[in-house]
């Protein structure tokens, strides 16, 4: 029996990006703005949140409304809380809904992913080491379009 693959209307935003504060200035803001350039909706706390904003239903809500999401892993971002809690949220809908994560490896390697998540490091990921943030957005947005196109003839 053929599953059905959600549409793109039945979301509110294409992606949850997910990252550490840190990573911000040389990855996450660079690649939201290019997804958006791209015409993807990006659920990126910058776009987002907003002075009084409450914090956890934003996020939840982020995360609830998104298809993808991307993990900006690094360093700082397994030693915060923030971003495990959106990886333990995205983790499990990509379990129990079939959404799809993108992870992208900021100065760790496959081994540092493994001793923080098995479960992501399973997962082909870009590395900004050898990719740019360009090049990442563009391989992205393929693989929504692509998914997007596979789903269109349900």
């Amino acid at each position: 029996m053929a599953q059905r693959i959600i549409q793109k209307d039945d979301y509110q935003y294409d992606i949850f990006l997910s990252h550490a504060s840190e990573d911000k200035e040389d990855v996450a803001r660079p690649l939201a703005l290019r997804l958006q350039e791209h015409g993807l909706r990006v659920w990126y706390d910058e776009f987002e949140l907003k002075i009084g904003d409450n914090l956890v239903a934003k996020l939840n809500a982020g995360i609830k409304g998104s298809r993808f999401g991307i993990l900006v892993l690094s360093q700082d971002f397994f030693a915060k809380r923030w971003t495990e809690y959106e990886l333990d949220s995205l983790e499990y809908l990509a379990v129990t809904e079939d959404r799809v994560l993108f992870p992208i490896w900021h100065n760790v390697n496959e081994a540092d992913v493994r001793a923080y998540r098995p479960s992501v490091a399973k997962l082909l990921a870009w590395n900004t080491a050898i990719n740019t943030i360009e090049g990442i957005a563009d391989e992205i947005r393929k693989a929504i379009v692509e998914f997007y196109l596979q789903g269109s003839g349900d």
